[in-house]
């Protein structure tokens, strides 16, 4: 792909553990196969007004321009497979798979998919959030690797997150022609956590140098290879130079099973055309 083109291919990391859907929460009502799903932790396959909640991500996907899909999954996902190679069958999009065989975190997800993205740029976002089309379109025109960043405020009274798990994401700060200097890790900010400020939410346009940074980082205390890390040595090692897009717009995240019937009524009504 010459570089001036808008990029095609994204990859969706739908490996996770779902360890957090799986917490039965009495307080929240799950219908018919919801419950199974959120037992397995399937995040991505959460039945939402009939279709799992993946078919709206690449929706949206697709209505950006994107052709090419490849979803990081585990060994143990072939219900993915079952649905896009049947009745639900992309017509506008080409669905690849990449296997993650162990969960050790989203970089070594990023890993697994090196294959299908080549040499050309390729959008990253997880499965279990749903970003506004707008995020995606601005990512696939950039030239060079970018982030996807979401005023606080906006995340908070727009969308279905609490201020107390926005204040768990990393914060971009941005030099004055846009670019990141740093993602800051939230107990290292200055800033109070009441202040508005640009989030990462994981939904980034990368290059190639991405793999590069994502074999040469550290797990993380908990064991995990992160993303954030990755991006972060590739700014300071590699040179890469990351434009920020800001956006006042909500994420819908669905984490929980409380998350469900929220997130439902929020896509009620959304086209959904694979």
């Amino acid at each position: 792909m010459r570089v001036n083109q808008p990029a095609s291919k994204a990859v969706i990391l739908a490996r996770g553990l779902g360890t957090r859907m799986r917490r039965v929460d009495r307080g929240a009502v799950l219908e018919g196969h919801q419950a199974a799903v959120a037992a397995a932790g399937f995040k991505a396959m959460m039945p939402l007004g009939g279709r799992p909640f993946l078919d709206y991500v690449l929706s949206a996907i697709a209505d950006a321009g994107y052709q090419e899909v490849c979803l990081v999954i585990g060994p143990d996902r072939e219900v993915v497979r079952d649905h896009f190679e049947g009745s639900a069958k992309p017509q506008r999009l080409r669905i690849s798979y990449a296997i993650q065989e162990k969960p050790l975190g989203t970089a070594d997800a990023v890993l697994a998919a090196e294959r299908f993205t080549g040499a050309d740029r390729f959008l990253v976002i997880n499965s279990d959030n749903y970003y506004p089309v707008e995020a995606y379109r601005g990512l696939r025109a950039l030239a060079g690797p970018g982030i996807a960043a979401f005023w606080r405020a906006g995340l908070v009274t727009e969308g279905n997150l609490s201020a107390e798990r926005v204040a768990t994401f990393p914060i971009v700060e941005v030099d004055p022609q846009g670019y990141a200097t740093r993602l800051v890790e939230p107990g290292d900010a200055a800033r109070g956590p009441d202040s508005d400020a640009l989030i990462s939410m994981n939904c980034w346009m990368f290059t190639r140098a991405i793999f590069a940074a994502c074999r040469a980082i550290a797990p993380s205390p908990s064991g995990e290879l992160e993303i954030q890390a990755a991006v972060r040595h590739a700014m300071a090692v590699l040179g890469e130079r990351f434009r920020v897009l800001p956006f006042r717009a909500p994420v819908l995240d669905l984490t929980t099973r409380a998350d469900v019937a929220v997130v439902t009524e929020r896509l009620a009504g959304t086209r959904v055309m694979l």
